[in-house]
């Protein structure tokens, strides 16, 4: 027992190290949330920030993108400050640093958006069957299904007259 209680303890310390090395990356409530975080020359981008406290305003700065200042205020919640900016279809591609200071308390938050060339490529699910050559159990036709099924079928009761005349001894 106390030979697997050092390695289990050295386990449960390194796993724990981790978990408050981590904790400011996941624990940064109020941080300047960017969406979309990606983004082509010319697209739309709304920020948002629950830093500023309840019905709070800031200041947006997207000097950075080339997008000027912009004012957030309260958005439909009542809670989060909102606002909205244009990419400037000159903006170069690269990842820009936007920061928002709130009204009453002068906290800063930052976000990054990245402007890149192509939009980001919504994810595309498959439908329809699978051209592989050899043919599937439901084809995009109904008709040749409805072939291949009587095809089976003729095949099968043949099959079975030719082994009942077999069996009966009458010959082939």
């Amino acid at each position: 027992m106390r030979r697997t209680a050092r390695p289990l303890t050295g386990t449960v310390l390194a796993v724990a190290a981790a978990a408050l090395a981590a904790a400011p990356a996941y624990g940064a409530a109020g941080g300047l949330e960017v969406s979309p975080s990606s983004v082509v020359p010319g697209g739309q981008v709304t920020v948002r920030t629950a830093a500023c406290g309840d019905g709070g305003t800031a200041t947006g700065d997207a000097s950075a993108v080339g997008a000027g200042s912009l004012g957030l205020a309260p958005g439909p919640d009542g809670q989060d400050a909102m606002g909205r900016f244009r990419v400037p279809p000159s903006a170069q591609p690269g990842t820009y640093e936007i920061t928002a200071t709130c009204g009453g308390s002068g906290r800063v938050v930052t976000g990054d958006v990245v402007v890149t060339l192509t939009a980001v490529r919504q994810q595309v699910h498959p439908r329809g069957s699978v051209k592989t050559g050899v043919g599937g159990t439901l084809g995009p036709d109904p008709v040749q299904t409805a072939a291949g099924v009587a095809a089976l079928a003729v095949a099968a009761a043949g099959g079975t007259w030719l082994l009942h005349r077999r069996a009966r001894g009458d010959g082939i």
